[in-house]
Parts: C-alpha cells; structure tokens; sequence
C-alpha cells in the first residue's frame, strides 16, 4: 500500500469512531441509522437536482434537423 494512502486512510478513519454501536431512529415499527437516513436523503436532493436542472439544448439550424 502506498504511503499516501495509508496516511489518508489513517486521517479519515480517526474522523468517524465505529467502536461504539450505532444510533438509530425509531419510527414506530420503522428502524433506520442516521447514517442511512443522510444517504437516502442525498439521493433524493440528487434526484430532484437531476429533474430541475435544465438540459443544455441544440440550437439547430434550418438545414440541420
């Protein structure tokens, strides 16, 4: 493994502890982990992002069709 690597890996491992159990949410019979609640969320404001964001249009020519 290279050196670099293993120092951002060593960095960004410290940043998130996972020695302890994790925390969840309680819904009523709905059980979700606030690290799974943060995902599905993003993929959400990606998906809206993906509809509201306009595409680039072709401006074509009268010959080109």
């Amino acid at each position: 493994m290279p050196a670099i690597a293993l120092v951002f890996t060593t960095l960004f491992g410290a940043l998130i502890d996972l020695n302890k159990p994790g925390n969840y949410i309680h819904w009523g019979f709905i059980q979700m982990s606030y690290g799974n609640l943060i995902v599905i969320i993003l993929m959400v404001v990606v998906f809206f992002a993906a509809i509201l964001i306009p595409f680039k249009t072709h401006k074509s020519k009268e010959g080109d069709r």
